[in-house]
């Protein structure tokens, strides 16, 4: 993206976090309200209707199976970067290797929350270490020249547009309700639901403008472009810069060993739990309902982890990206909704927090994550159908002669 929006892209980030705040809001009045296991597929369901909350945690679960995929091939891609550093060659394919991390994430997962929430604690601790390094060691680097005027070779009608450009800095906010998917498992989730989801977007906002601007500052302008196409751009533009050797390799296991992994990490942690609610509650495959002496729902776990596996196959981020981005804008749409829909018809349930301007707020939200759908390509609609397609037709064989299944979701009391 700042090879095609070159300074413009800090602007676009600001746009991508105002557009995320209020519906994060959103869903932390639904996330107290209702903290159970499956976030936006109970929200909705309970809402709207099964069916539309089929179509939410449905979409919910490709979009983020899309983003495990996509951040193992650029693990692979700044791990061999790492490695080249060192002039060590990766004996083997970028494919090979993220496949080998899924499969070892898929293991972490599936032997329990508490194993993949040290896990996840120790990625961002390394993540934010390593990061606070790296960005003292750039200053020297930094051009501010780059900020002000936009290199000539950018076109004024530029091939992504200001808005696609949103769009795609957006798709790194996508995921700032995750913790709602694991409302059972979480203490005190009337409270910390809230509180995580008020400080989420500005998380996001703070470190993709951070490293944005560095980017933008070490960058020559005459290499800019080159960032478009790059499979590792952030090692790229220290390359064309001509920072090598140490800080290069800094750069590349921060992002590899910290950034990627716990992405990946709470990505895998977070997908099964709606695949296992739903299943729970009859509209998928009872199997997928079944948990292992780790209590976990390993069947769900594996299962999502072997079609992870299958889109990392395809060793192409740009497809990946876009079926992700159609999932998470439709299931954020339904998600948006549904938090409308409960204030009018559920008034009577307990909410510990409140959105404001419910009436305004979420009708106008749900336009914007709309009228964003329609920067998309076309390919990506036409995936994005078939996988809706895909998802109801299964809902309809696990229901069909005997309507949508009773919820079994337990009551708060029995979740603690």
């Amino acid at each position: 993206v700042v090879g095609y929006m070159g300074p413009s892209v800090i602007l676009a980030t600001i746009a991508a976090l105002l557009i995320s705040v209020y519906p994060a809001l959103l869903y932390a009045e639904m996330g107290a309200m209702l903290p159970y296991a499956g976030g936006t597929y109970q929200f909705a369901s309970l809402g709207i209707g099964r069916a539309a909350g089929v179509l939410a945690g449905w979409n919910f679960i490709i979009s983020l199976v899309a983003v495990t995929g996509g951040e193992a091939l650029a693990f692979s891609y700044y791990f061999r970067t790492l490695l080249a550093a060192f002039d060590i060659a990766l004996p083997i394919s970028d494919v090979a290797l993220a496949v080998a991390v899924t499969a070892l994430f898929i293991i972490a997962n599936v032997c329990g929350v508490r194993i993949a929430g040290r896990l996840q604690n120790g990625f961002m601790f390394f993540f934010w270490g390593v990061a606070a390094i790296w960005f003292l060691t750039m200053i020297p680097n930094i051009n501010l020249p780059n900020f002000v005027e936009a290199p000539s070779f950018l076109p004024r009608d530029a091939e992504m547009s200001f808005a696609a450009g949103v769009c795609m800095i957006w798709w790194c906010f996508a995921g700032f309700e995750a913790c709602v998917a694991m409302g059972e498992e979480i203490k005190y989730p009337r409270i910390n639901i809230p509180r995580a989801l008020f400080l989420a977007p500005f998380v996001v906002f703070a470190v993709n403008a951070l490293f944005q601007w560095y980017l933008l500052a070490i960058t020559p302008a005459q290499s800019l472009a080159a960032l478009s196409t790059a499979q590792a751009p952030y090692a790229e533009a220290m390359k064309t810069a001509g920072i090598l050797g140490l800080p290069l390799a800094l750069l590349a296991a921060g992002i590899a060993f910290g950034g990627d992994f716990s992405t990946m990490n709470a990505a895998i942690a977070t997908i099964p739990r709606y695949l296992f609610t739903m299943a729970r509650d009859g509209v998928m495959p009872r199997i997928f309902a079944r948990t292992g002496r780790f209590q976990t729902p390993y069947v769900a776990i594996i299962t999502l982890g072997l079609l992870t596996m299958a889109l990392v196959a395809t060793d192409s981020l740009i497809y990946i990206a876009s079926l992700s981005l159609f999932a998470d804008l439709f299931y954020y749409v339904i998600g948006i909704l549904a938090a409308w829909a409960l204030r009018r018809r559920r008034p009577d349930l307990t909410r510990t927090y409140k959105a404001p301007f419910v009436a305004v707020g979420a009708p106008v939200s749900a336009l914007i994550y709309l009228y964003m759908m329609t920067q998309l390509e076309t390919s990506a609609f036409v995936t994005g159908i078939v996988w809706c397609v895909l998802g109801l037709a299964i809902y309809w064989w696990c229901t069909r002669g005997s309507g949508a299944a009773a919820p079994e979701t337990p009551e708060l009391s029995a979740t603690g």
